[in-house]
């Protein structure tokens, strides 16, 4: 298959990144090698998006520091950048807006690509055209509209699992997801994706919009882990990037207080939805 024939695809993969570790960045190296090898997408960009702070998740350190922390491990990257949007948002923001937020960037910014780009013109002498002229030729003589990038949502099997949690997610947000963009799951040890999209009425509808990466090499890196090595003063090294270690250390930033941070108070999704259920 032709590049041209291909569809372009964006990696977004939300969340706390409380702290981005190396298992956050290896699910963006799984996923463009798994969605390019099936020969029909051609991924150009990977997006970091943390949560903001309304999120109210138990231990979630302000996102100025996860926000930094993100950027620090993607310094060296060709093609996974952070995004702040969503963490500067004073309310919290459910993942089917960022994820809309993000595709129509990706259009407001194609549509003006398209206006600012030159007119082609004939070469050779200017002289009018005549209606006896091949249809085919002025048409090749037009410039070829680009189609615009393809949003899709990264994630790991937890995510998948946590559609099942009542009231954390509302169904429609999960039928617009899996239908209008779509998700790449990378597997993690003791999920099993396949099953749990089998056993979803929606999943199982829409399975062909839901690509299953399976991480072969065993990686159970998680921030919960980190966080918890850190208030037990344990070395982290290797576990996330250099520079974000560097600037955990030097700011304090995951301490026992810290982790009790947002304690007793509800995560804002099961908050809203809980209420808009009741009315």
């Amino acid at each position: 298959m032709e590049n041209s024939e291909k569809t372009e695809v964006v990696l977004l993969a939300c969340g706390s990144f409380n702290p981005i570790t190396n298992m956050h960045l290896r699910l963006f190296e799984l996923a463009k090698d798994y969605m390019n090898g099936t020969g029909r997408y051609t991924v150009v960009k990977g997006i970091i998006s943390p949560v903001g702070d309304a999120y109210k998740k138990k231990g979630l350190i302000p996102a100025y520091h996860r926000v930094i922390m993100a950027e620090l491990a993607t310094k060296n990257s060709k093609w996974v950048e952070v995004d702040t949007w969503e963490s500067l948002q004073k309310e919290w923001k459910e993942t089917l807006k960022v994820l809309r937020h993000h595709q129509e960037k990706l259009e407001a910014s194609d549509c003006d690509h398209q206006q600012n780009s030159p007119t082609l013109e004939r070469p050779g002498r200017k002289r009018k055209w005549t209606e006896t002229q091949d249809s085919s030729q002025k048409k090749s003589l037009e410039p070829k509209t680009k189609a615009v990038p393809k949003v899709k949502l990264l994630c790991g099997a937890d995510l998948l699992e946590s559609f099942a949690v009542p009231n954390l997610w509302k169904s429609e947000d999960i039928t617009q997801i899996v239908a209008n963009y779509g998700l790449i799951c990378v597997t993690r040890a003791g999920n099993d994706a396949q099953k749990f999209i089998y056993e979803s009425d929606v999943l199982w509808k829409h399975r062909s919009n839901i690509h299953v990466v399976n991480e072969w090499i065993a990686n159970d890196i998680s921030s919960t882990k980190i966080r918890r090595a850190l208030r037990r003063g344990q070395s982290i090294r290797y576990l996330v990037p250099d520079l974000v270690q560097e600037y955990i250390e030097k700011h304090n930033l995951y301490s026992s207080e810290s982790e009790d941070r947002n304690a007793g108070v509800i995560l804002a999704p099961l908050q809203r939805n809980t209420e808009e259920a009741k009315t």
